[in-house]
């Protein structure tokens, strides 16, 4: 698995380009459910930050996939 830097690296890489080239994308960010931790002190480990870049990842490539007509 990777080390936690790496994978913040991506999550940076990934929020950059949502935010550059889908902003209507990037609003929602904020809004998304899943970065919203359910619990006061959340542990915030590698194994976490692999669970949100991939949830970036599959909520980009729904975007794509229900957008892909309108540009």
């Amino acid at each position: 698995m990777k080390d936690l830097r790496k994978v913040v690296v991506e999550i940076e890489k990934l929020t950059t380009n949502i935010e550059t080239n889908y902003p209507e994308l990037y609003r929602s960010l904020d809004e998304n459910p899943l970065t919203i931790p359910s619990e006061q002190h959340p542990h915030i480990d590698k194994v976490a930050m692999q669970e949100y870049l991939e949830s970036l990842k599959q909520l980009l490539k729904h975007h794509l996939e229900t957008h892909k007509n309108v540009k």
